[in-house]
């Protein structure tokens, strides 16, 4: 007897998927995050830093951070040991410093310093995978959801 190859179905159809994000739009007009930004450049190294960590944390951290470093080519330069000393208290530091600074070079280089709008080009960012790169798309569409 051969084996039986099952296909998983979707938990959510589509359709239902839509409906439901209607209603809540209708009923979050103007969703926020907790996270606070000027900018969607700002909003990305939020959240990536809000991995592993509170948002009250990365609130605390981020405002230090974008003064001495505002935008990506400020920040794709920065030291990293600079950078770790600003943003230790969120955890993993050496590794988000990595993932932001690189995430920086690569804004300038491939996206012309402006954050992309799809996920698809969110996702070739270092420290950005589906989760962090569903907020921009979101942010867009008025949907904190996904925030």
């Amino acid at each position: 007897m051969s084996p039986t190859i099952r296909t998983k179905k979707p938990a959510v159809s589509r359709d239902s998927a839509l409906s439901v994000f209607s209603i809540l739009k209708k009923d979050y007009p103007n969703p926020k995050t907790e996270l606070f930004y000027d900018d969607p450049f700002q909003l990305l190294i939020a959240v990536i830093l809000s991995a592993q960590c509170t948002d009250a944390r990365v609130n605390s951290v981020t405002p230090h951070l974008f003064k001495k470093f505002p935008t990506a080519a400020a920040l794709a330069k920065a030291p990293s040991k600079e950078v770790e000393t600003i943003i230790h208290s969120c955890g993993f530091y050496k590794n988000k410093t990595k993932a932001i600074i690189q995430t920086s070079k690569s804004l300038l280089e491939q996206f012309g310093g402006t954050v992309p709008d799809t996920m698809e080009d969110l996702v070739t960012l270092a420290g950005v995978g589906r989760k962090t790169a569903s907020t921009r798309p979101a942010r867009r569409a008025g949907c904190a959801a996904a925030l």
